[in-house]
């Protein structure tokens, strides 16, 4: 690990002995030149106040706490927390929390967060940024390293491949644009996926739960018709959903993944539901 010298990840790594984990997906960032893209794609301000999940080895904690108001670090693994504290102890602004993103309280983050800003754990990414937009109403911009199909997927467009659930739940909050690849070799152990950096912007609040039930609803059966769908996964009436389509100007049997996001409320909004 040559470079250790200027790269606190690696210098940590081998002062506190840290094994990265597979069964938690750990791919730590290493190279700090990646750090001024995102702090640029994050905009980040002297007052923000950041949300950090999958803290690592503190390299991206320790930058944002020098630049923010306040940087919250959420971190499962516990065995890192001696880098986690050499990267922030010199801090006041930070907060580390050692809690499961996917459970951990967000209404109770104090003070609470306007930006995510993250090396996102590949096997939460897609949930907890659904997850963040919903249960984070403040949050305004996320900027996050995540896996090159969870990237294309959050920011596909309706009649694409990678169009789904998620894309549909994400661009009904926000804006959403793939930035830029990241090299693996950013990151150690190197991974076997390609990355993206992910920019989003608030456009509107979270879907309702009875919106996000339709939209389940309407790709639970990706071969049917919209109709058909949401009659077998919700019990709707098949000819008045079909009736809804035309009178918005779509084909009374048209699929789910032909329609955008703003159309797929439009429609559940006709329905009167």
């Amino acid at each position: 690990m040559s470079g250790a010298a200027t790269q606190p990840s690696l210098r940590r790594l081998r002062e506190f002995g840290v094994h990265p984990r597979r069964d938690l997906g750990q791919n730590f960032l290493i190279d700090s030149n990646i750090l001024a893209v995102i702090e640029r794609a994050g905009e980040l301000q002297a007052d923000d106040v950041v949300l950090e999940v999958g803290g690592g080895l503190g390299v991206l904690s320790e930058y944002l706490a020098a630049r923010a108001a306040h940087v919250h670090v959420v971190e499962l693994d516990r065995a890192l927390e001696p880098a986690l504290r050499d990267a922030l102890d010199p801090f006041e602004n930070a907060t580390l929390h050692f809690a499961d993103a996917m459970a951990i309280d967000l209404g109770a983050l104090d003070p609470p967060p306007g930006k995510v800003i993250a090396n996102l754990p590949y096997g939460i990414a897609a949930s907890f940024l659904l997850r963040s937009i919903e249960e984070l109403p403040g949050l305004q911009r996320w900027v996050s390293m995540v896996q090159r199909e969870v990237g294309e997927r959050l920011a596909s467009p309706a009649g694409t491949r990678a169009y789904g659930i998620p894309s549909v739940l994400c661009r009904l909050a926000c804006q959403v644009r793939v930035l830029r690849s990241i090299s693996r070799n950013v990151f150690f152990p190197v991974p076997n996926v390609d990355s993206v950096l992910v920019g989003m912007t608030r456009i509107a609040p979270g879907a309702t739960p009875e919106l996000r039930r339709f939209v389940q609803a309407a790709f639970a059966h990706r071969r049917k018709p919209l109709a058909g769908s949401t009659a077998l996964a919700l019990g709707l009436d098949r000819d008045a959903v079909r009736a809804a389509l035309v009178e918005l100007g779509h084909p009374a049997d048209v699929r789910a993944e032909k329609l955008e996001p703003l159309e797929l409320q439009a429609l559940w909004e006709k329905l009167g539901r």
